[in-house]
């Protein structure tokens, strides 16, 4: 007599449904972390300069002799610029390289893309000049006079100190009661050196000393004491936001390069709004429109597709959400043609798995035997297919640039969720259903037609005796 605790046919009838039950709870493990990590998804899924709105701006540069810059002058500008873009308190922006002599620059969700622009381009060659040492006679009069904003001529005037000698900048304002801010400057030793001895002799007749950025005059103080300290207050009736950019132009150091706007553009967010709910709308129908497609003409495995569908959505935007948590990812508009497109390539796998399950029941195997057998070929066969395109997202993302590399990494992006999903959801659930649930109610399943092709043509009948 056999004890039925250790009946080895009772064992081995339990074990083929630990795998798919084991296989779901993984699945809803992902899930779960999935609506975690991109729930809400406006706030989740971070935003590209073309949704969010921002600019994006591609400058030519030049060196001090007219020529193309060398490599290490625009490696030291790109990130002298990137300094200076990330001064600005922005994320997600991006600076770089193309072709020999232009940098591209990509600054989403900008409040102020007027003054981010000049806080870029400007070289922030800085100079504190002796106003009666200018050459031209006519500037040095008007300096004397008190106007400043006018550009000294090369060669009209040598510098007392340069912003190489600048160790810390801050910026205060410029008295208790002003609404002014200055930005004060701490000097190293040949600058304070330097810089006592130019207001030793300026402070006998109050003469002043010009603070000059880029050639052009930005203030001109009387000097009454010797500044012998190092540390020195640059003021002209600065905003705090112009005290701010400047306090960035100077901390990031003057470009070895002069630049030029070769292409401006600004985004408007109300117009990169617009065009993401319309790709999200195009999206959602997208998803509609498959579910419809897949219930009217596979029935009951209409409703498994349609449900295979949503959790390829959940994974997809959760996996998304982690890598916008990480700062790998920013959706654009390119983006969502992506994700638009693995939307079809998800609707190719569930068909060819629906195709070929029928199919194996026509061929004469049993519904249960058809949901491993032949859910097992199509997912193979799927994956070799997802493969060929996931190639060509990866190509597409390594050597494009731009908007194509965005559309190449959701495409990816896509097709590795749906390679998931296929493994995870669709073949278990149809693998657990298929023993009783379907082999019971065929009507509703929409497999009846297919045990009825079987039976007329003798299948079943073979198919058991090879079974």
């Amino acid at each position: 007599m056999v004890d039925k605790r250790f009946d080895p046919k009772k064992k081995r009838r339990s074990s083929p449904k630990r795998v798919p039950i084991v296989l779901l709870i993984v699945l809803g493990l992902l899930l779960a972390g999935s609506v975690y990590m991109f729930w809400p998804p406006q706030a989740k899924i971070k935003q590209g300069l073309d949704i969010q709105g921002g600019l994006q701006v591609v400058m030519t540069a030049t060196a001090s002799d007219g020529s193309k810059p060398s490599s290490t002058d625009m490696e030291n500008t790109i990130s002298i610029i990137e300094n200076r873009v990330n001064a600005l308190g922005v994320s997600e922006a991006t600076v770089q390289k193309q072709g020999d002599d232009q940098i591209l620059i990509q600054i989403p969700g900008i409040s102020d893309p007027d003054a981010a622009l000049s806080t870029i381009g400007t070289v922030g060659y800085l100079e504190f000049v002796s106003v009666p040492d200018i050459s031209d006679s006519t500037i040095r009069s008007e300096i004397q006079s008190g106007q400043v904003g006018m550009t000294l001529p090369s060669g009209t005037y040598a510098d007392v100190i340069t912003g190489s000698n600048i160790t810390r900048v801050t910026v205060n304002r410029q008295s208790d009661t002003s609404s002014y801010y200055e930005v004060d400057i701490t000097l190293d030793a040949a600058g304070t050196s330097a810089f006592a001895a130019a207001t030793s002799v300026l402070a006998t007749n109050n003469d002043r000393i010009a603070i000059v950025l880029d050639g052009v005059v930005q203030s001109a103080p009387s000097v009454e004491n010797v500044i012998s300290n190092g540390n020195v207050a640059i003021t002209g009736n600065y905003s705090l936001e112009n005290a701010k950019s400047l306090q960035t132009i100077l901390e990031s150091g003057s470009l070895p390069v002069t630049l030029s706007y070769a292409q401006s553009q600004i985004v408007g967010p109300t117009l990169g709004q617009n065009q993401l709910v319309a790709g999200v709308v195009a999206a959602l129908c997208g998803l509609v429109l498959v579910a419809l497609y897949l219930l009217f003409f596979y029935r009951g495995l209409g409703i498994l597709t349609a449900g295979a569908v949503g959790v390829f959505a959940i994974l997809y935007l959760g996996l998304l959400g982690t890598l916008s948590y990480f700062g790998l990812f920013s959706l654009s508009l390119a983006g969502m043609a992506g994700i638009v497109l693995t939307i079809g390539v998800a609707a190719d796998s569930s068909i060819l798995i629906l195709e070929r399950f029928h199919e194996e029941i026509r061929m004469g195997r049993s519904i249960k035997a058809a949901s491993i057998s032949g859910v097992k070929h199509a997912i193979k066969t799927s994956i070799d297919a997802d493969f060929v395109t996931l190639i060509s997202a990866i190509a597409l993302f390594f050597i494009a640039t731009g908007s194509v590399k965005g559309f190449g990494l959701t495409l990816g992006l896509g097709i590795l969720c749906d390679i998931v999903t296929m493994l995870l959801f669709k073949a278990p659930i149809i693998r657990l259903l298929a023993p009783k649930v379907m082999s019971h109610h065929p009507d509703f399943w929409g497999l009846r037609g297919d045990l009825d092709e079987a039976r007329d043509s003798g299948e079943v009948e073979r198919g058991v005796h090879n079974g």
